[in-house]
Formats: C-alpha cells, structure tokens, sequence
C-alpha cells in the first residue's frame, strides 16, 4: 500500500469507525488514458485513480450527498493529488 493509500486508510478510520473499509489503487485500469503521463510527471508513483469503499454507522443517517461530502473533506489534502476518485458510501 502507498503511503497516500495508508494516510486515506487512516484517516476515515479516525474519523468514522468503518465496519468496512476498502482504499484501492485503480491506476493500472486507466494507464494510458489522458492525463496518466501528466499526472505521472507531477506526482511520480503516487496513485491516479483510486476506489474507496466505506461503510460506517457515523455516516447512515446523512444524504448520499452529505455521506460523500464528508468523506472527501477527511481526505481533501489527499485529493489535490489523485486524478479520480471512485466513491462507495454505505451501499
């Protein structure tokens, strides 16, 4: 795991107690694609695509909307460096 994986890890298990919770490199999906070489050249090894599944009682009562917005504003340092992020909230 990347040290951008582990710190995401970290930081939603802090701040939400999952009962699950998944932080995936997809990159390899999209080499190839736009941007992959530019985001390489930026951000070197660190992940461009990533899938975060989470389940959490913390976020159960919240809109779907709420429960992402929440999740991004725990990692939102992270994502200045990520080019995509597939989201899985309570599903």
């Amino acid at each position: 795991m990347t040290d951008i994986l582990a710190t995401i890890q970290t930081k939603l298990t802090l701040a939400f107690a999952p009962s699950l919770l998944s932080v995936e490199d997809e990159s390899h999906q999209h080499a190839g694609h736009g941007g992959a070489a530019e985001h390489k050249a930026e951000f070197g090894d660190t992940p461009s695509h990533i899938h975060i599944r989470i389940t959490a009682a913390a976020l159960e009562d919240l809109s779907r909307l709420a429960r992402h917005r929440a999740v991004m504003d725990t990692i939102v340092d992270e994502v200045k460096r990520l080019h995509a992020i597939r989201l899985t909230v309570n599903d």
